[in-house]
Formats: C-alpha cells, sequence, structure tokens
C-alpha cells in the first residue's frame, strides 16, 4: 500500500508516524516545504515544493501510483488539491474545496448554521461596509470578537479585553481593526466577522467522518495566547492537553455530548446542502452556563492537538482512512488509549509578531519517554534550522496528566537556542483555575 502525506509541520509527522505503525506496511510518499527530518525519516520518497502547488502535487501522486491521499494543512485545501487528486484517481482523506468552506470562508458556516438551525449557534454578523461594522458594534453594546472571514493561521483573531495584552482594550478598538480588515483584505476578503463575546472556557473536539458518520475524538483545550497565564496575542497554538478519561477536568459527558450533537447536525447540514464533508472535522468551541457554543470550525486536525489524539489511537489509522473513503466508517470502532497527553511548544523568540528567523536549534538528552514532532525546521548540513513559525512539539503520555507534564516539561527544556514556551500549560494551577472558572459560571 502506498500513501501520499502533504504538509510539512508537526501535525503532519505524528500524522505520518500514526500511519506507519499500520499493520499494513504503508510506504509513504509525502509532499513537503522545508526538510523536516520527522517526516523525511518516517518517508519512502518526498519531494520539496509548495504544498498548495496543485499540478507539482498530483504529478508526484501518480509518478508513485499511491492508493490515496492524507492532507494535514488547510492552505492545500482552500487551492484545490484535494479536488485535483480524487480526479486523477487518487481518493483523498480530506474535504473538497467546496466542503472545506467551513474553514476557509466563516460566512459559510455561519449561513449554514442559521439557516438550519443548528445548535451552538452565537450571535454574528459579516460586514463590507465599515461605517455599518462601526454602527453593529455601537448598537451592540458588547464585548465582541473581531475576526476576517480567511485563512490567518489562527492569529487574526481579536478579543475586546482591557486585562489582556496584545488584545483589544474596547469597541473603539476593536471598530478600528474590523476597518482595517475591511479595508486591507485581510485573508483574501474584503469583509470582517463580529460575533458576540462568550464567556467560558474553550475546548477542542476532533471527529473522523465520512460525510454520514461522525466518530469523536478524546477532548483538547489548546492554548492560544503567546505568554503565561494566557497574556500576550493569539498564535496558531502554544500547547495542549487532553485527559485520561477522553473528558478534561472541567467539563462532564453531557457537555461532550452536546459537542458532538453540533457537530453532527453540522455534516447533516452539508448533506441537506449538496455537500458531502469527509476526513477530519475540527470545533473550536467554548463551554458556557448555557452549555457548548461553536467558536470555528475547521477542515483537518488541530496543531497541536492532532499530537494529543493520535498517539493514543488503537485502532488502526489505514483502517480508518479507508473507511472514510468508501463511506463505511459507522462499521469499525474506533478506540483510543485511556491515557492523559501533554503538549508544549518550542516557538522563535519573538513569536508571533516579531519572531526570529533561520536560527540554529539545539536538541540535548531528549527523555526516552517523551515524543518529538518536528514543526517550522529545516533540516541542513550543519544542523537543525527554525523558520519564523513553531519549531517543535514536546508530548507526554502518561497514566495521569501530572505524569504527562513533567515528561513534556523535561523534553521541551533541553532545547537550546533562541526558544520560548509556555511552562504552564498542563500544570496543576492552570488547570484548576479553569476548574474554579466553569464551577463560577455554572453558579
Amino acid at each position: 500500500m502506498k500513501i501520499l502525506l502533504i504538509g510539512n509541520g508537526a501535525r503532519e509527522h505524528v500524522i505520518v508516524e500514526t500511519l506507519a505503525r499500520s499493520k499494513h506496511k504503508p510506504k509513504i510518499y509525502s509532499v513537503v516545504s522545508a526538510k523536516n527530518p520527522g517526516i523525511l525519516k518516517l518517508s519512502e520518497d518526498f519531494v520539496v515544493g509548495n504544498v498548495t502547488d496543485v499540478e507539482l502535487v498530483s504529478s508526484f501522486a501518480k509518478e508513485k501510483a499511491v492508493d490515496f491521499a492524507v492532507i494535514g494543512p488547510e492552505a492545500p485545501l482552500a487551492f484545490g488539491v484535494s479536488d485535483a487528486l480524487e480526479k486523477i484517481g487518487v481518493p483523498c482523506v480530506a474535504p473538497s474545496k467546496s466542503a472545506a468552506r467551513l474553514e476557509t470562508d466563516k460566512s459559510f458556516v455561519k449561513n449554514l448554521m442559521e439557516k438550519h438551525k443548528t445548535p451552538g449557534r452565537i450571535i454574528s454578523k459579516v460586514f463590507a461596509d465599515a461605517d455599518e461594522l462601526c454602527s453593529f458594534i455601537d448598537s451592540f453594546g458588547k464585548p465582541v470578537v473581531i475576526k476576517p472571514l480567511g485563512l490567518t493561521g489562527g492569529k487574526g483573531v481579536k478579543i475586546v479585553d482591557p486585562k489582556l495584552s496584545g488584545q483589544l482594550k474596547s469597541n473603539e478598538e476593536a471598530k478600528r481593526y474590523g476597518k482595517k480588515i475591511i479595508e486591507k483584505g485581510i485573508s483574501g476578503f474584503n469583509k470582517a466577522l463580529v460575533e458576540e463575546k462568550v464567556i467560558g472556557e474553550e475546548f477542542t473536539l476532533q471527529a473522523f467522518t465520512d460525510g454520514a458518520t461522525v466518530k469523536s475524538m478524546p477532548l483538547v483545550q489548546d492554548h492560544k495566547f503567546a505568554y503565561e497565564g494566557d497574556n500576550g496575542p493569539f498564535t496558531g497554538g502554544m500547547g495542549s492537553y487532553s485527559d485520561s478519561n477522553h473528558l478534561l477536568p472541567f467539563m462532564t459527558t453531557e457537555d461532550k455530548d452536546a459537542a458532538v450533537k453540533v457537530m453532527e447536525k453540522v455534516v447533516d447540514a452539508m448533506n441537506k446542502e449538496g455537500i458531502t464533508y469527509k476526513g477530519v472535522i475540527y470545533g473550536g468551541f467554548m463551554l458556557t452556563r448555557n452549555g457548548p457554543k461553536i467558536l470555528e470550525f475547521n477542515a483537518r486536525f488541530g496543531d497541536p492537538e492532532a499530537m494529543n489524539v493520535l498517539p493514543l489511537l488503537e485502532t488502526d489509522f489505514v483502517d480508518i482512512c479507508q473507511a472514510i473513503i468508501e463511506q463505511r466508517l459507522s462499521k469499525i470502532d474506533v478506540a483510543f488509549s485511556n491515557l492523559a497527553t501533554v503538549c508544549k511548544y518550542a516557538v522563535p523568540k519573538g513569536y508571533p509578531t516579531n519572531p526570529v528567523a533561520n536560527q540554529k536549534i539545539v536538541i540535548k538528552n531528549i527523555p526516552k519517554d517523551a515524543r518529538l514532532y518536528y514543526a517550522s525546521v529545516d533540516q541542513r548540513e550543519d544542523g537543525l534550522y527554525m523558520t519564523k513559525s513553531r519549531a517543535l512539539a514536546c508530548v507526554g503520555v502518561d497514566k495521569t496528566l501530572e505524569g504527562a507534564e513533567k515528561i513534556a516539561q523535561a523534553a521541551i527544556s533541553n532545547i537550546t537556542g533562541p526558544v520560548h514556551y509556555r511552562p504552564d500549560i498542563g500544570t496543576a494551577p492552570l488547570i484548576q483555575k479553569r476548574i474554579k472558572h466553569m464551577e463560577e459560571l455554572r453558579k
């Protein structure tokens, strides 16, 4: 069996690792944008180029006569890479360009959920006129969230919260940011999305789907803020954790069931619109006093959340991929180990606003029980170099969150170079803060 992987980050590294441990012993061929040593080590062959280059990806797939493809990041989906591969007879574990609008066009999913009255909706409106945006924010009278409509790598969202550094201090600042989005066409749209600011705890639910059946994965909590204590600008994610019972310490089984229902309703709504969504679907939720509310959908595994769930996957990943392609996901059980995980990301100093670039890093004495996933790095003759984005993900897996955090911390503290990371991710004080917050909200 031959499998094509598209993508270059830590998410794709763990995807390759999970495919490679399959009983089918597949040969993996990769299209990467830089020489990621983790991916290349597990690949039979590879090509370095733009992962959104439809011709490059298609010709490599034909040359290697692959059986199917797995697409990691969102950009190739936006450029129609999955559609091009399907046209040449290479099925994809990924949505089509049309289905991927779930992520690539935030107005699409907002309209879809409103039309089909799916649960988990929040107040939101899209604006192409700056004056109308300002009038709406004034009349709304409460703190808002502003987002570009397209892809921004998790860095385009701004929330009104005067207590947080790197965020908007007032709705007046929100109006200025909204105008900037509209005038400059950030992320390819001359439109801005304004949402109500919902209060609660964020969590991630990921699931496999073949367009009819949805099989959920363990819940994960990501940490979007750059600095300790949830301060600073938004990032692509500084790290994440999951618990051994597949819930989160501040959540109940009922909370998860409600989130899964939202996801199922959205997949069903897409079917009603004549769009079959297959692959991995990601729901970014806020758990409020009134249950889970959807903040965003992504059309692929999360990064870092993939590193929390895939190491725990007990069901053969290749079998899952084939079941998605053949639309028989309901026929197989998807099981995960009852273990806790903690992921901490090493990033270039200054990330995300002014990161150092082209800097060498050295990995020393990583504990044997730690897992290391390479992200935006390039393997050169004289060593490993960072780009301007997240560099290395260190993951601990253990029976307890405490044990998993210790493993991840021991690993990341042995990476030397101009790097930064959040030491508080997965620690008892931060988790207890989340628990207390939800207890207060539920009262």
